[in-house]
C-alpha cells in the first residue's frame, strides 16, 4: 500500500507532537486574534431601501401601510425555492397573511453572511487539522467573525433553510412583537396578551390590519430577546403553499440576467483559449471588423470579446476574428487525466479520517481490493453564464446571478480598478446553476467590456463555450481495500480515492481572484478533506480510514451539486454490493447489520424496499440499492433498471428520505425528485473528454443526457420527524449511479466501476 501523511490525528501513533512552546505562541495569536476582532465595531444596521409607503423592521422584513409584507431573500434562487421556503418561514411566525407576502432579493450586507456552510465546510476555507482543539475552537469563531465582515451570502451546501430558518423567525418575531405594541397603544393594552393572525394583529374581539400599525410600528424599540409565537390555529410552516416564483416563471415575466434591457445597450460574446496557461496571441483584425453589425471587438490577454446589436451578430464575428491562442505546457487530455488519476492512486496519501486499528486488523489477512472511476461532470444548466453590465457615472452596475455576491463584486471591482463601493450588483435568480454560479468570470468580462466601450453591454457564453471552460466536478479514482471476518462482514476497510483538491481551486478563485489555471496549480498536491467527503459512511465498521491523494490533472475543477459525495457514496455503495455478494448475503441485510448505528438511515432502507418490492436482488431481479447521509438529511434508493437494444432503461426510482421537519413538503419533493434525475444524467452522461485542451463536446446534445421519454416511474417518501431540518437539494444525487449499478449487476451478472455507467468493468 501507498504511503500515508497523516492529517488528522485520531490515531494516537500518527499524531503531530506539539510542543509547550508552540501552545503558547497559538494560544497568544489566537487570543490576540479574539482580542483585536471583539474591539472592532460590529455594530451592522440593515441597508435595505424602502418606499415613501413602506416601513423596514429589520434586515428581513419590511411592512406597507397597504398591509404587504416584503420577505428580503440573502440567497441566490436557482430553483430550489428560497424564495418560496424563507417567506413562508418569516411569514408563518409573523401571523402574516401568504396572500400578502412578497420577495426582495437581499443587498450585499454582514447580517447576511452564511456562518453555518462557513463553519460547517471548514476544509473549504480554513483546514484545522494538526492543531490543538482550543486553538482550533478559535479558529472556528475566527472563520464565522472572518464570514460577516467580508459578508460571504454563499449559496451553497443545501444551508439556505438550515442556516437562516432561526434569523428569519428571529425576525419575524421582533417585528410580531412590534406590531403588537404598536396596535396595544391604540387600544391601552398589555401588547403580550395580542396576538397576530392572517394579517391581523388581534386582542379579544379586536383587530388591526399590520398596514393600519405598521408605521408606529417601526419607530418602536422590541424586545431584548425574540418573543416567539406560542401556537397557531392554522400553521404556515409544513404547508404545500405555491412557490411564490411559479407565476412569474409561468408567464415569462421573471427576470433572468439575461432579460435585462437597458437604453442603448448592446450585446457581446466571448472566445476563451485552451485549459490551462493560455494567452491571446493573435486575431485577424482585418477580416473581423469588416463582419456584419460588429461595432466594437475588446481583447484580453486571456480572451476577445466581439460587440454588436445583437448577441448572433457577435458571436459570428468571433469566427471571422479566428483567435489564435498559445497554451505553456502539455495540453489538458482525457488520457493524461486518467494517467494523473493512476499515478496519483498509487502515491502517497493523506490520511484524513480513520477509527480503530485499521493496519492491525488488515495485518496477515487476505485483502479484497475493487477500483472505481468517474468522470468529470459538468453542470450543464439551462442558462449558460450571463452577466449585463452598464457604466454608471464613476462606477458600475451589474446584474448576474451569483451565490456569492459579494465576492462577485469584489471580483468586478479588481478588475476593473474600482472601488467596491463604486460597483452596484442586483443579484438575479439563476435558470439553474448546481454551483455554476460560483464561477464569476462572465461578470467580470461584462464588467471589462462595459467599461472599456463605455455603454451598457450584455455578454452570454454559448453553450460550446460554457462546456469547454466552466471547471467541471473533479473526475476521480478510488481504490477500497477490506478484510471480511468470519461471517464475511468487513471487519476493516481503507478507501483511498484519487482526486484534486476542488477545494483549495475554489477557494483561491472566489476569495483571491486567481485565474482558474494558476488556482489548480497552487492547489496541486494538497490535502483536501472537502474532496472525500462522504467516504466515512454511517456503516459501523469496526476499522476504517480515508486517504486522499491529491492528483494534478491540469483541469480546474469547481463545486457541483452534491460534491465529492456524488462519487463517494458510488464508491461504497458499490464496494459494499459487491462484499454482500461474495458473502452470499442478501444486499438489504448485509447493510442493515451495519447500520445499527444509524437508525435513521436503517429506517429509510426497509421502508425503500419494502415500497419498492425488494426481490432480495436475486440474479434477474434488476434491482439495485444504496444509501447514504449528508447534510443533516438521510436517504435510500432502490432502482430497477435493465440493459434493452436502447442501451440502460431505467423502469423506477423509489427514494426515501429523512431531512427532518419540511418547510414545504412540495418544494421537498421536488428537490428530491430533481435530485434524482440530476444524478441519473450524471451516471450515464454529463461529462465530455477532452483533447488538446478543449473539450470535445460543444452541444448538449453531445453529453448523453437522459430524455423526458427514458425518465423512469419516480416514488420520493419523506419519513415524518421534529428534528432540525436537513439539507435537500444535494441528497438525492449520490445515490442514483450506485444503485443503477447495483441494479445492473443483479440484471446482467456484470459489475460497473465507472461513471458514466460503462458495460466495461476496470
Amino acid at each position: 500500500m501507498a504511503g500515508i501523511r497523516d492529517t488528522v490525528g485520531k490515531d494516537k501513533s500518527r499524531r503531530p507532537h506539539v510542543s509547550r512552546r508552540q501552545m503558547l505562541i497559538g494560544a497568544t495569536a489566537a487570543g490576540g486574534l479574539a482580542i483585536a476582532w471583539s474591539l472592532w465595531p460590529r455594530d451592522y444596521q440593515p441597508n435595505l431601501t424602502a418606499a415613501p409607503d413602506e416601513h423596514v423592521f429589520n434586515a428581513f422584513l419590511k411592512i406597507g401601510d397597504d398591509g404587504h409584507v416584503s420577505a428580503v431573500v440573502p440567497q441566490c434562487e436557482m430553483g430550489q425555492g428560497v424564495t418560496t421556503l424563507l417567506p413562508q418561514i418569516m411569514a408563518d411566525e409573523l401571523g402574516a397573511d401568504w396572500r400578502t407576502i412578497a420577495v426582495e432579493t437581499a443587498p450585499i450586507s454582514p447580517l447576511y453572511a452564511n456562518t453555518l456552510l462557513v463553519d460547517e465546510d471548514s476544509a473549504t476555507f480554513t483546514p484545522r487539522s494538526g492543531v490543538p482543539d482550543f486553538v482550533s475552537d478559535v479558529r472556528s469563531w475566527a472563520r464565522r467573525e472572518w464570514a460577516v465582515r467580508h459578508a460571504v451570502m454563499l449559496t451553497a451546501n443545501s444551508s439556505s433553510v438550515r442556516m437562516f430558518e432561526g434569523p428569519c423567525r428571529a425576525a419575524a418575531a421582533q417585528a410580531r412583537a412590534l406590531l403588537m405594541m404598536a396596535a396595544a397603544e391604540r387600544w391601552d393594552a398589555d401588547w403580550q396578551e395580542c396576538d397576530t393572525q392572517d394579517g391581523f394583529v388581534i386582542h379579544g374581539k379586536k383587530r388591526l390590519r399590520f398596514g393600519e400599525v405598521a408605521a408606529a410600528a417601526a419607530l418602536l424599540d422590541p424586545p431584548a430577546e425574540p418573543v416567539y409565537r406560542a401556537h397557531s390555529p392554522d400553521p404556515l410552516y409544513g404547508k404545500e403553499l405555491t412557490r411564490l416564483d411559479l407565476p412569474a416563471k409561468i408567464d415569462g415575466s421573471a427576470n433572468y440576467a439575461g432579460d435585462i434591457r437597458l437604453p442603448d445597450m448592446v450585446f457581446a460574446a466571448i472566445r476563451q483559449g485552451p485549459l490551462g496557461a493560455t494567452r491571446l496571441k493573435s486575431i485577424d483584425r482585418k477580416a473581423g471588423m469588416a463582419a456584419p453589425g460588429l461595432l466594437h471587438v475588446v481583447t484580453h490577454d486571456r480572451w476577445i470579446a466581439t460587440v454588436a446589436r445583437n448577441w448572433w451578430a457577435a458571436n459570428r464575428a468571433l469566427d471571422r476574428f479566428a483567435p489564435v491562442f498559445e497554451t505553456e505546457g502539455k495540453p489538458v487530455s482525457s488520457d493524461g487525466i486518467d494517467a494523473a488519476l493512476k499515478a496519483a492512486l498509487k502515491d502517497d496519501g493523506y490520511r484524513i479520517a480513520s477509527e480503530g486499528d485499521v493496519a492491525g486488523a488488515m495485518d496477515r489477512r487476505k485483502p479484497i481490493a475493487a477500483e472505481y472511476a468517474v468522470a468529470p461532470a459538468l453542470h450543464a444548466a439551462v442558462e449558460t453564464r450571463t452577466a449585463t453590465a452598464a457604466p454608471d457615472r464613476d462606477g458600475l452596475r451589474l446584474w448576474v446571478a451569483t451565490q456569492a455576491p459579494a465576492q462577485c463584486r469584489d471580483a468586478v471591482a479588481r478588475a476593473t480598478g474600482l472601488a467596491a463601493a463604486n460597483v452596484t450588483l442586483f443579484p438575479m435568480m439563476a435558470g439553474g446553476s448546481f454551483d455554476a454560479c460560483l464561477d464569476h468570470s462572465v461578470a467580470v468580462q461584462a464588467a471589462i467590456v462595459a467599461v472599456q466601450i463605455k455603454r451598457p453591454v450584455q455578454l452570454a457564453w454559448s453553450r460550446a463555450e460554457e462546456i469547454m471552460r466552466l471547471p467541471p466536478r473533479a473526475p476521480a479514482r478510488a481504490k477500497l481495500t477490506a478484510t471480511l471476518n468470519a461471517a464475511g462482514g468487513i471487519d476493516a476497510l481503507v478507501t483511498r480515492i484519487a482526486v484534486p483538491a476542488t477545494n483549495h481551486e475554489v477557494r483561491a478563485r472566489l476569495f483571491e481572484n486567481i485565474p482558474a489555471d494558476e488556482a489548480q496549480r497552487a492547489a496541486a498536491g494538497r490535502a483536501d478533506a472537502a474532496a472525500v467527503e462522504g467516504a466515512m459512511t454511517r456503516y459501523a465498521i469496526p476499522h476504517r480510514a480515508v486517504d486522499h491523494c491529491p492528483a494534478d490533472i491540469g483541469l480546474p475543477t469547481g463545486r457541483w451539486r452534491g460534491n465529492a459525495d456524488s462519487y463517494t457514496a458510488f464508491f461504497t455503495e458499490c464496494f459494499i454490493d459487491e462484499m454482500a455478494a461474495r458473502a452470499g448475503s442478501d444486499a438489504l441485510s448485509y447493510r442493515m447489520a451495519m447500520l445499527g448505528n444509524a437508525p435513521l438511515l436503517a429506517r429509510c432502507l426497509l421502508t425503500a424496499t419494502s415500497l419498492g418490492g425488494w426481490e432480495g436482488g436475486l440474479s434477474g431481479s434488476a434491482q439495485g440499492l444504496a444509501c447514504h447521509s449528508m447534510r443533516g438529511s438521510h436517504i435510500a434508493l432502490m432502482a430497477t433498471a435493465r440493459q434493452s437494444d436502447r442501451g440502460l432503461e431505467v423502469e423506477q426510482l423509489v427514494a426515501v428520505v429523512d431531512a427532518g421537519r419540511l418547510v414545504n413538503p412540495a418544494i421537498a419533493r421536488q428537490q428530491v425528485e430533481g435530485g434524482l434525475i440530476f444524478g441519473l444524467a450524471a451516471a450515464v452522461g454529463a461529462t465530455t473528454d477532452y483533447e488538446g485542451g478543449v473539450a470535445t463536446a460543444r452541444k448538449l446534445g453531445q453529453l448523453g443526457l437522459p430524455r423526458l421519454s427514458q425518465t423512469p416511474r419516480i416514488l420520493v417518501e419523506f419519513v415524518e420527524s421534529d428534528r432540525e431540518p436537513g439539507g435537500l437539494g444535494e441528497v438525492g444525487v449520490p445515490v442514483v449511479a450506485p444503485a443503477l449499478a447495483n441494479a445492473m449487476f443483479a440484471a446482467t451478472g456484470r459489475r460497473i466501476r465507472r461513471i458514466p455507467l460503462s458495460a466495461h468493468p476496470l
